[in-house]
């Protein structure tokens, strides 16, 4: 019988999508023994402010121009067509219904970690779920530490954020650094964040 498609699951904003993201996922590729990773847009986030969130559409092309290079990086704009706001263990189940071939395993912060308390159905997740958590700041101890579902990676601590780079842009300073080349161009072609 075959075996089943290790698919890690980046669920984001990606407004915009940097240089950061990407290199998580890679670490979850080489190290995680994932045989995929989908980058899931968030049309809108329950937990964060919509303030500088450009649309959805424009915030997908960014993370499909970001990926479009390793075969083995996906979007994913399953959410789109989801209420909003989207709930993690929603999309999950639905994107499981959709996909019995794949096992998939939610990708988080440690910062996620921490408040993961907060989030819808948190205890179906964890149970449902493989969960593998990247280090985002310092760590700290959790509630959710010791879980057979919940692994606590070695990857590196990535310090970008999509909010230092928009940031950067109302600032006029230069972003090359922090999110890919076809990234920047679109965000300078579509005028993106600027104050």
């Amino acid at each position: 019988m075959p075996k089943n498609i290790q698919t890690g699951l980046l669920f984001g904003s990606f407004n915009p999508i940097h240089k950061g993201h990407l290199k998580i996922a890679t670490y979850m590729l080489d190290y995680e023994k994932l045989n995929e990773v989908w980058f899931v847009v968030s049309p809108h986030n329950p937990l964060k402010d919509k303030g500088m969130l450009v649309s959805k559409e424009q915030r997908l092309e960014m993370t499909r121009l970001a990926v479009n290079r390793n075969r083995r990086f996906k979007t994913c704009d399953i959410e789109f067509t989801m209420p909003e706001p989207s709930f993690t263990i929603d999309t999950l189940r639905l994107l499981r219904l959709k996909f019995p071939q794949n096992d998939f395993y939610l990708m988080i912060g440690s910062d996620n970690l921490q408040e993961f308390d907060k989030w819808k159905d948190y205890k179906s997740i964890i149970n449902e779920f493989k969960i593998l958590v990247y280090p985002r700041g310092i760590n700290v101890q959790t509630n959710f530490d010791n879980y057979p579902n919940i692994k606590i990676t070695d990857a590196p601590l990535i310090n970008i954020s999509s909010t230092e780079v928009r940031q950067k842009i109302m600032l006029g300073k230069s972003i090359e650094r922090l999110v890919p080349a076809s990234v920047n161009r679109y965000i300078i072609n579509m005028g993106l964040y600027r104050a």
